[in-house]
């Protein structure tokens, strides 16, 4: 996929919600992975002819797993003249050192998401935008209704009151396949995930099942995308 396309899901998503106010500063999520840095070329590369000015700053949680080589990525924000931050913690340690956690996504996420949080606001940010794509939408969706029995989602924008703080997710018009294919376009420097954790989740379960009833039932992901942004949850409607 090409960069063009990337921007144009990205705009479309913007404008529909509303994403961007003028002269925000938004934060952008890094962790390395091939999401996070698709978000990171489409917001640097729309900021230039954007009619509402915004300005941009990666920032990055290191969890403190030893093998995590942020090198690359330093290197790209370098060469997109991108301010980055990186934000040292020893969350990993917590995690699986001293509470050794059999489930431990969940707390992993809080604590990771607390600091992320507070590091943004330290550097001036009033926005933070988390690169969740189609995928994830309808994958949140099915967590919910298997192990909740509730139809909910996150929402494009969501208001953070605690910290006053604005989340939005410019990528969700695109798939994952689309990611996937622009990053092997673009040669873009994945962080492949230090964590033991990474790919033996819940949601990588629920990843695998909607990928089976969308191949055994072509286009049902985008049936179900349609009738997330059709329902009554809130945030969605257009």
């Amino acid at each position: 996929m090409k960069l063009q396309q990337v921007l144009s899901y990205v705009r479309r998503a913007l404008d529909d919600y509303h994403m961007i106010q003028e002269n925000d500063k938004i934060a952008i999520g890094i962790s390395g992975g091939k999401d996070s840095l698709t978000l990171l070329y489409a917001l640097h590369g729309l900021k230039r002819f954007y009619p509402i000015p915004y300005d941009i700053h990666a920032v990055t949680v290191d969890l403190g797993f030893q093998n995590l080589n942020l090198e690359k990525i330093k290197e790209l924000c370098h060469e997109l003249q991108v301010e980055y931050s990186i934000i040292k913690t020893d969350i990993a340690q917590v995690i699986f050192e001293e509470r050794k956690e059999t489930n431990p996504c969940s707390l992993c996420a809080k604590m990771r998401k607390g600091a992320l949080n507070q590091a943004i606001k330290d550097v001036g940010c009033n926005k933070v935008a988390y690169a969740h794509h189609k995928d994830d939408v309808v994958e949140t969706m099915l967590m919910s209704l298997i192990y909740e029995g509730r139809f909910h989602t996150f929402s494009p924008v969501t208001y953070l009151d605690r910290m006053d703080l604005t989340v939005i997710r410019p990528l969700i018009y695109m798939n994952e396949a689309d990611v996937i294919g622009f990053v092997n376009k673009h040669d873009v420097p994945v962080v492949k995930s230090p964590c033991p954790a990474d790919g033996h989740t819940k949601r990588e379960y629920i990843k695998k099942l909607l990928q089976q009833i969308n191949f055994e039932n072509p286009g049902v992901k985008e049936r179900m995308f349609t009738a997330i942004q059709g329902g009554s949850l809130k945030g969605w409607m257009i």
